[in-house]
C-alpha cells in the first residue's frame, strides 16, 4: 500500500467517491493519501449523507467563511455570528477550487448555523457565491431550488456557469433568473425540473430551447391544487420536442393533465425515438385511439421502461416495439388498470405480456409481472424464466379474487417449484404480493432447494412473514447464506414497487 503512487491512489479514491466513510478514513493514512483524497471529497461535498447535521456542517461553515475578506470577517465578529475559529485557524487546502457542485438548499442550511437572522445569512451567502465563482474552475452540477442570489452577475460567472452539465431547479423561480442562466448554461446534459406552480414558467422554456446536447430530462409536478392554467405543459414540451435527436432519458410525473395538454404530450412522446429510458408516472392514460398510435411507435434503443396507471397491453405494445435491449420493465402492479378494475380479458392480457417479454427481451434483468393462477400462465411464466437468462429480479403479483387460503397456498407452492426448476443462474431477488401464501414447510423446502445458488433477497408486503416461526426460519437461512436480505416493505400497495434509482 505505501508504494502506491498518486495516480493509482486517485483512481482508487474515484471508485470510493460515493462512500464518504471510507474516503474520510483515507485522510488519516498519510499526507499523500490526504492530498489525493481531498479533491475527490470536495468535488461534491454537499452530497454526503448527514452533511447538514452536527460537526460536519459546522466545519464546512468554518472552511467557507475562512475565504472571506477582512471586512466580512469583521462583520461576522460584530454581528456575533458563531464562527470562533474562522479568523485564527488557516485552512490546509484551497478547498473551493476542487468543488464542482453547488446545492443551494444545503449551503443555506450550513450558513444558517452561524446566525438565524435573514440579513446575516444573505450577506454570508452572497460572499460565499462570490468566492466560489472565482475559485471554481468548472461547475458541473447546480441544484438551484430555492435560490435567492443572482449568481450569474458575479465577475467570473461566465467561465464557471458555461461548464454546467447537470441542473436541478423548480418553477417558483422567477423567469428572469432562467433568462440570465440561458445566456451561459447551454451545454446542460441533465435537466431536472420540479413543477410547484400551476402556471407556465417562460424562463424554463427558454432554458430548454438553448440547450445544445440535452440527454436527460425529468419533470415532476409537486403542487397541491385541483386546477391549473390551460396548456401548462405546452411551451415547455414543445421546446423539449426539438431535443429529440439527443434526448435518451425521459422521466415525467404529472399531477393532472387536461385534454388539451394530453393530446399534445402524446404526440410529442412519440417523437422521442432515441430514448433509452422512458418513465411515465401517474395521470397519463391512453385511450384506444392513442394506444393504436403507440403501437406504431418504435423505440429501438429502449433499456428501461416504467409506465404507471395504464393497461398491460400498453406496456406490451411498447415492449414489442422496442429493439430487444430492454433490461428493466418496472411498474406498480397493483396500479395496473387490468388488475385494479378486474378486466374480463386479464388472463389473455397477462399471457400476451409474458410472451412479449420472452420474445422481445433477451436481456431483461428486472421485471414487474402480473399473473393469474392458471396452468397455461404458469407454463408461460416458466418459459420466460428459461429464456430470459439475464433475469436478476422479479416483482410478481397474483390476480386472484377468490380469496381462498387453500388455493393461495397451492398457487404459492407452484410458484416456488417453478423458481427452483427454472430461475436463471444469476437470479437473486423476488418480491411477492400478499396474494401468494407459503406455508412454513413450503418455504423451508424452497430455501433448502435453493441452497448452493446465489444468495436470495426476499421482499414481501405480507406481515405473516415477520412473526413467529417464519422469522426463525428466515434467520436460520440468513446464517446459512441462502438468504442475503429479507424485508417486509408495507401492506400499502402503492409502495410495493421498484425504486429505479437504487437498481444497479
Amino acid at each position: 500500500m505505501p508504494n502506491l503512487n498518486k495516480d493509482i491512489l486517485f483512481l482508487i479514491f474515484e471508485e470510493l467517491q460515493d462512500d464518504s466513510k471510507s474516503l474520510f478514513s483515507c485522510l488519516m493514512v498519510s499526507r499523500l493519501w490526504c492530498e489525493t483524497a481531498v479533491p475527490v471529497l470536495w468535488r461534491d461535498p454537499w452530497s454526503y449523507s448527514g452533511i447538514i447535521y452536527g460537526n460536519k456542517s459546522y466545519y464546512l461553515f468554518i472552511i467557507i467563511t475562512s475565504y472571506f475578506f477582512d471586512n466580512i470577517k469583521n462583520f461576522i465578529t460584530e454581528e456575533r455570528i458563531q464562527s470562533p475559529s474562522v479568523i485564527v485557524k488557516p485552512i490546509l487546502f484551497d478547498y473551493l477550487s476542487f468543488c464542482r457542485s453547488i446545492n443551494i438548499s444545503i449551503i443555506y442550511n450550513i450558513i444558517s448555523i452561524g446566525s438565524s437572522l435573514a440579513y446575516n445569512q444573505f450577506i454570508i451567502q452572497q460572499e460565499f457565491y462570490y468566492f466560489f465563482m472565482n475559485k471554481c474552475q468548472e461547475l458541473k452540477y447546480l441544484d438551484m431550488t430555492s435560490i435567492e442570489h443572482q449568481i450569474f452577475y458575479f465577475p467570473e460567472d461566465k467561465t464557471c456557469l458555461e461548464s454546467i452539465c447537470e441542473l436541478k431547479c423548480d418553477t417558483s423561480i422567477d423567469s428572469s433568473y432562467f433568462y440570465g442562466l440561458s445566456q451561459f448554461c447551454q451545454r446542460i446534459q441533465k435537466l431536472v425540473i420540479i413543477n410547484i406552480d400551476s402556471n407556465p414558467n417562460h424562463g424554463i422554456v427558454k432554458l430548454i430551447e438553448v440547450q445544445k446536447n440535452l440527454k436527460h430530462f425529468e419533470w415532476k409536478d409537486d403542487f397541491d391544487y385541483d386546477f391549473h392554467t390551460e396548456y401548462l405543459y405546452k411551451e415547455s414540451f414543445l421546446a423539449l420536442e426539438k431535443k429529440a435527436e439527443s434526448l435518451n432519458y425521459l422521466r415525467i410525473y404529472f399531477y393532472y393533465v387536461d385534454d388539451h395538454d394530453y393530446t399534445l404530450l402524446l404526440e410529442i412522446l412519440l417523437k422521442f425515438y432515441k430514448l433509452k429510458v422512458l418513465i411515465i408516472g401517474e395521470h397519463l392514460f391512453l385511450n384506444k385511439e392513442q394506444l393504436e398510435k403507440l403501437k406504431k411507435q418504435v423505440y429501438p434503443e429502449l433499456e428501461i421502461l416504467n409506465i404507471e396507471y395504464n393497461r398491460l397491453n400498453t406496456v406490451s405494445s411498447i415492449i414489442e416495439n422496442s429493439g430487444g435491449r430492454l433490461k428493466k420493465i418496472l411498474f406498480k402492479p397493483y396500479n395496473i388498470i387490468d388488475f385494479e378494475f378486474g378486466d374480463d380479458n386479464f388472463n389473455e392480457n397477462s399471457l400476451n405480456f409474458i410472451r412479449k417479454v420472452y420474445e422481445n427481451c433477451p436481456s431483461i434483468e428486472y421485471l414487474s409481472i402480473l399473473i393469474s393462477p392458471t396452468k397455461e400462465i404458469f407454463s408461460e411464466f416458466e418459459k420466460l424464466l428459461k429464456r430470459c437468462q439475464n433475469l436478476k429480479s422479479l416483482l410478481v403479483i397474483l390476480d386472484n379474487y377468490d380469496d381462498n387460503y387453500e388455493d393461495d397456498l397451492k398457487d404459492g407452492g407452484e410458484l416456488l417449484k417453478i423458481l427452483v426448476r427454472s430461475a436463471p443462474t444469476n437470479f437473486k431477488e423476488i418480491r411477492f404480493g400478499n396474494e401468494f401464501k407459503f406455508s412454513l414447510e413450503m418455504l423451508e423446502e424452497f430455501l433448502e432447494n435453493w441452497r448452493g445458488r446465489s444468495e436470495l433477497s426476499l421482499f414481501t408486503i405480507d406481515p405473516i412473514y415477520i412473526s413467529g416461526d417464519y422469522t426463525k426460519l428466515i434467520n436460520k437461512y440468513k446464517i446459512d447464506k441462502v438468504i442475503k436480505d429479507f424485508k417486509y416493505l408495507s401492506n400499502e400497495y402503492y409502495r410495493f414497487n421498484y425504486c429505479i434509482d437504487d437498481l444497479d
